[in-house]
């Protein structure tokens, strides 16, 4: 279940990147008192109580032809579609101004929840000029003061009232969902259509053709998939187009959503630093992986060109020395059929569960093998471990002081535990936790 979306959007120099920042906990935004600094939507993560939600930061809605202009107003218009709950920000100081009923006129159109907030409401005196901002039209004005962190509760409470309700996908828990992210044009769309065997998503040369994330269900060999296509990511500073921003909080949305997630390269474009950025999403989110080596038709082969290539790729991608390499190419099918089968294996280990009496078996031959270093003059103990969850498989090493679990040690372990268990293709958490 993906969480809600709020999206702070207003005319420039109202506040917004300034609440931004007091909801997301951190200083985030480029705060300046000049109007137009937040050029690009932001996006973070917040929370309200028990709620997390995701939040957008937007450059502000202003009218006019200049090209900066216009791309901040794109840019907003995306951040309001993509939202759920859109709150509206103003300044009090300065009143209505036809620049703010111009943002009315835009907001009216969404048909989306608004809450209105009233900024730079920093005294009570204050709270008398908030009752013009009635005549905007969207019910009750929230006065807030992102300074001082005033009023923001009771604004957070009314937007989380607007948020959907949480909705199970009517999708059966057996079915292994996966999506597809990678750069624009590394051939994810082309994927898809060579794993459904029909055009079902449009294929173009051009770089970002796919704008939104599209899930298709589909069954080969008696098992259910939903592949999850979505947009290509593109280094933010090079990307020049709004829908194509726009599309990195569809992907992020998609792995959030996966099972497993495909990482895509270009073979012939070769390995670029922006791949890397974009694994690392998928790594983060503790959800499996594969590395598809696209095009590589494309690529002039001789003896050892796969094995050179493999090796690059683990040399630039040593956090994700855990997930298989499938080498194929979309275009002309070659080595497809391997596909569908890592993509179950790595499914099945990424929900593998252990017994914890032949995991201790494992973590006890470990220790005897090679034995905890001494830290400071103290030893770690380990006295047993078991696994507290799955998807990606997590493990709790009751221990005498965690702070003596050094890093090299913990990642032994986890090799340990791999050779024994397999759980090629997920990432594996180790927590080390004080025998009570």
């Amino acid at each position: 279940m993906r969480k809600s979306v709020i999206a702070i959007v207003g005319r420039p120099n109202v506040g917004k990147s300034t609440i931004f920042n007091r909801l997301v906990g951190e200083r985030i935004s480029i705060v300046e008192d000049t109007p137009g600094v937040t050029r690009d939507r932001i996006y973070a993560e917040a929370e309200w109580l028990t709620t997390r939600f995701n939040i957008i930061d937007t450059g502000g809605i202003e009218l006019g032809d200049e090209p900066l202009l216009v791309q901040m107003r794109a840019q907003a218009q995306v951040a309001i579609d993509e939202a759920d709950v859109i709150v509206f920000m103003v300044n009090g100081r300065d009143g209505i101004t036809g620049a703010d009923e111009e943002v009315a006129k835009i907001l009216f159109k969404s048909n989306k929840p608004v809450v209105l907030a009233v900024n730079k409401v920093d005294n009570p005196e204050m709270r008398e000029n908030i009752y013009e901002f009635y005549s905007l039209g969207f019910g009750e004005p929230y006065p807030i003061s992102g300074t001082h962190g005033l009023g923001l509760g009771d604004m957070l409470d009314e937007v989380v009232k607007h948020f959907p309700e949480k909705i199970q996908e009517e999708i059966d828990d057996d079915t292994i969902r996966f999506s597809l992210i990678g750069r624009p044009n590394v051939g994810k769309s082309s994927l898809v259509n060579s794993l459904l065997g029909q055009e079902r998503v449009i294929v173009s040369d051009i770089a970002g053709t796919t704008r939104d994330a599209i899930d298709t269900p589909f069954s080969k060999d008696d098992r259910d998939y939903v592949i999850i296509d979505t947009a290509g990511m593109r280094k933010r500073g090079k990307v020049y187009e709004s829908t194509e921003r726009y599309s990195i909080m569809r992907a992020l949305k998609a792995i959030e959503r996966s099972d497993v997630v495909l990482t895509l390269i270009d073979a012939d474009a070769g390995i670029q630093e922006q791949d890397k950025k974009i694994a690392g999403y998928a790594h983060e989110a503790g959800k499996a992986v594969i590395i598809v080596v696209n095009k590589w038709d494309t690529v002039e082969k001789e003896e050892k060109t796969m094995k050179e290539f493999e090796d690059k790729v683990r040399d630039n991608f040593r956090f994700l020395d855990y997930a298989p390499i499938v080498f194929l190419s979309a275009k002309t099918k070659k080595r497809i059929h391997t596909l569908l089968p890592k993509v179950l294996e790595t499914s099945e280990n990424h929900a593998k569960r252990v017994q914890t009496n032949v995991l201790n078996e494992v973590i006890m031959d470990a220790l005897a093998m090679n034995p905890s270093p001494s830290i400071k003059g103290q030893k770690l103990k380990i006295f047993y471990a078991t696994q507290v969850a799955v998807k990606p498989p997590s493990f709790v090493v009751f221990v005498n002081e965690p702070e003596l679990m050094h890093f090299t040690y913990e990642r032994f372990l986890e090799n340990r535990i791999r050779e024994a268990f397999g759980f090629e293709g997920t990432p594996i958490k180790i927590f080390a936790r004080k025998r009570s």
